[in-house]
């Protein structure tokens, strides 16, 4: 009677409660079994020949003379005077070059302080020039200042099309864009004219007979 019982009670564990179906047996898939077909992708649009939204600056090629009196002038800019050191005794002015390539001119040029204190600070300039009209030549380039006391050295630069005005009877074009990136310096980076020097003829000696 006793065992009986066991076996019922046994039977009655196993036995899933109503409602309920009954235990698969395991898959050899796990989580699940892998679908009859891929999902389809929709062809997008090719990736080749696409351009950047954002404005690219064009080349340029010519330089516009709007003034050929000022265009005379500023062709013979041969100094920069550099304003954050000009008025420290034993400063020297730099060099610059405006050199005409065909219808395009260049400017190129450096200034290194000597004063004392100031040994390895220099700032220069590298560009094309865009356009001369009277008391104003733009340039595209950058200048670039190096002080060792801002940003530890590091050349801070100002880049993109830059304004050298120059006003009245003057014969300097200073940068209009001159205050240094780092730290707010106003620079007084300027172009200065220097009058061409002019080559005397050598007289011949007489030769001696």
């Amino acid at each position: 009677m006793a065992l009986a019982c066991l076996f019922a009670t046994q039977a009655f564990s196993q036995t899933p409660p109503a409602g309920q179906a009954a235990p698969q047996p395991p898959s050899s898939y796990y989580p699940a079994p892998p679908p009859l077909q891929a999902p389809s992708v929709q062809q997008g649009v090719p990736t080749t020949g696409l351009s950047s939204p954002l404005p690219t600056a064009q080349k340029v090629e010519r330089t516009e003379i709007a003034a050929e009196t000022e265009a005379q002038l500023f062709a013979d800019a041969r100094k920069i005077v550099w304003g954050r050191y000009a008025k420290i005794k034993g400063a020297k002015p730099g060099d610059v070059t405006v050199t005409r390539q065909g219808k395009l001119w260049t400017i190129k040029g450096r200034i290194d302080s000597v004063a004392p204190g100031t040994e390895g600070d220099w700032a220069s300039i590298d560009g094309v020039v865009e356009r001369i009209s009277a008391g104003v030549v733009q340039i595209r380039g950058e200048v670039a200042f190096r002080v060792a006391k801002v940003e530890k050295g590091t050349p801070c630069k100002v880049a993109g099309t830059l304004t050298f005005r120059r006003s009245g009877k003057s014969q300097v074009w200073r940068l209009a864009e001159g205050d240094n990136p780092c730290d707010g310096t106003r620079e007084a980076f300027d172009l200065v004219y220097e009058k061409p020097v002019e080559k005397k003829p050598v007289p011949t000696q007489p030769r001696r007979g």
